[in-house]
């Protein structure tokens, strides 16, 4: 670690937050995400620029909320028995997760030219899950969707293979101020997606209407907002979880 970042810690320290993942107290959190127009204009919450992350790991906000909810709302650490799926993992999470020796935790990640993935991360197309019916009792699917044109399809997969009585949580960039979602798959410029949808690999802003997508799959859906309760977390007190079940 470098002298500067050494420094840069030890300034930011205090005892007003707390990272779960590494244990460092801080007096803020470090600025993080894009700084675009139409993340601003659609108020969207899980993207744009924000104070949120941790000066020493880095993990963000969102990342930390998805251990508020399974960590310590659903203690899920004393569940052994569970089978999970991870799609697109979180490594600080995902590596927590491989320590608590749940019966089966399956990470999967469709995996692009020149980047390198974990080994314990399986190839895995959310689209096409090679897993039969019924099979997973919790899915994670973290701010995926939003870079597929079949949405509803990956939903689709993630309800089949999970177990009746089963959970999935998937969270999406959401517009507070949309009741419609913004997509157009005719866009394939990396700016103009940019500029329309707050990443240049995004083909969608989720608006109000996306509890409504999950629903239209299978999903009988939950959404709950439990920031208050984890205020030294530095959740986004504007995130709420969507809690997708099977019945």
């Amino acid at each position: 670690m470098s002298i500067l970042r050494r420094l840069k810690i030890l300034s930011h320290s205090g005892s007003k937050y707390y990272c779960p993942f590494c244990g460092y107290r801080a007096r803020d959190w470090e600025t993080v995400g894009h700084d675009l127009p139409v993340l601003k204009e659609k108020q969207v919450v899980g993207g744009g620029r924000r104070a949120a992350g941790c000066y020493q790991c880095h993990s963000r906000d969102r990342e930390r909320l998805l251990y508020a909810y399974f960590m310590e709302e659903l203690k899920i650490a004393d569940r052994k028995d569970v089978s999970i799926l991870h799609i697109a993992p979180e490594q600080k999470l995902s590596r927590l997760f491989l320590k608590q020796n749940f019966r089966e935790y399956v990470c999967g990640d469709l995996f692009t030219k020149g980047y390198e993935y974990p080994d314990y991360v399986q190839n895995m197309n959310v689209l096409n899950i090679q897993y039969p019916d019924n099979h997973f009792d919790i899915a994670i699917c973290n701010h995926v969707l939003e870079h597929i044109p079949e949405d509803t399809k990956a939903m689709s997969e993630l309800f089949r293979v999970l177990k009746p009585g089963g959970k999935a949580v998937l969270q999406v960039p959401i517009s507070k101020n949309s009741m419609q979602t913004v997509e157009d798959f005719t866009i394939t410029d990396r700016a103009q997606r940019e500029a329309l949808f707050g990443q240049f690999d995004h083909v969608r802003i989720y608006g109000q209407d996306y509890e409504k997508r999950l629903q239209s799959t299978g999903f009988t859906v939950k959404r709950i907002n439990i920031s208050g309760k984890y205020t030294s977390m530095g959740l986004n007190p504007d995130e709420d979880i969507f809690v997708c079940e099977k019945h």
